[in-house]
This record gives structure tokens, C-alpha cells and sequence, in this order.
């Protein structure tokens, strides 16, 4: 093939990839190229991409309380509560095990949310380390809008065993 016929081809292929592209761009975008058309709504933006590190205490908090709330929020599913039972067993000590169920009995409230409903979404923050522990804040928000309402709770684990071993409600 000689190279005048070869960068022809390449040439075409790129003005058909190019005028394709400019047809259904504005078609998953949302929008339209017709200026009589109405607005459509926006979509709204995808999450940021997740990511974590299993050697750390903060992440996995974040992977508890993201796979807590997923198993919880999913009540109607008949795995739900076997799988919040073993997230538990996973990720706190024996100690903050008996803590929690102690808060439940006594409040009859979640004692890792430390409360009777689930958040519509949750954020984990590291606030410091030392004398072999990490300890992160959770920040739950109960609803949407522009004044959601928002709790808080102190998340201490182990360097070592990376299992939390307190967790507290902060006022």
C-alpha cells in the first residue's frame, strides 16, 4: 500500500471517528444541538472513585462503616443481618463487641451507628495516632438538603490488629 493511500485511510477514519463523536456527544451529555430544543435536565456526576489501603486503620473504618450501612440500609435482603453480624465479628475487637451489644440493650438503638435509623451517607476522617492506636472521626448525615442533619462518632482501632477496639458518640 503506498503511503499516500495509507495517510488517506487514517485521514478518513479520523473525520468519520471525529463527525460520529460529534453526533452522539451531545446525546449522552444531555443536550441537544438544535437551538429551538428545551433544556434537559442534568444528570447528576458521578462519585469519586474509591479507593483504600487494607494496612490502614482509618481505611478500613471506612470499609466497615461503607459495608455496615450497605448491609443495614439493605434490611429487606434476608442476608442483611447475618452479614452485619459478621462485619461486626470482623472488624471490632472482642471488647468493643461487648461494648456495642451493651449500649444496644441498654439504649435499644444500633450501637455502631448510635442510632434507630440508617445514614443516607457517611464520611471518615483520620484524626491522629499514638500509644499503638489510630483514631478517626465518622461523620454520619441522616438526610439530604441544605441543612442535613449530622452526628459524629470517635472511632478508635489498634495499629497492630487494625480491629477497632472503642467507638464513642461525640457530642
Amino acid at each position: 500500500m503506498h503511503a499516500r493511500t495509507r495517510t488517506a485511510l487514517f485521514a478518513s477514519a479520523a473525520v468519520a471517528a471525529t463527525l460520529s463523536l460529534t453526533a452522539i456527544t451531545p446525546a449522552l451529555a444531555g443536550t441537544s444541538t438544535h437551538a429551538t430544543s428545551a433544556p434537559t435536565t442534568a444528570v447528576a456526576a458521578a462519585p469519586a472513585p474509591s479507593q483504600g489501603d487494607p494496612r490502614s486503620t482509618t481505611n478500613r473504618v471506612a470499609d466497615f462503616y461503607g459495608a455496615y450501612i450497605d448491609s443495614i440500609w439493605d434490611n429487606e435482603d434476608p442476608a442483611a443481618g447475618a452479614t452485619a453480624k459478621a462485619l461486626r465479628a470482623f472488624y471490632l475487637s472482642a471488647a468493643a463487641q461487648k461494648k456495642v451489644a451493651a449500649f444496644e440493650a441498654k439504649e435499644h438503638a444500633d450501637g455502631i451507628l448510635f442510632a434507630q435509623n440508617v445514614p443516607v451517607k457517611w464520611k471518615v476522617d483520620y484524626t491522629g495516632s499514638g500509644a499503638g492506636h489510630a483514631t478517626a472521626l465518622v461523620t454520619l448525615t441522616w438526610s439530604d438538603g441544605a441543612s442535613p442533619e449530622v452526628t459524629k462518632i470517635k472511632v478508635q482501632s489498634d495499629l497492630q490488629t487494625r480491629k477497632i477496639t472503642d467507638l464513642a458518640a461525640v457530642n
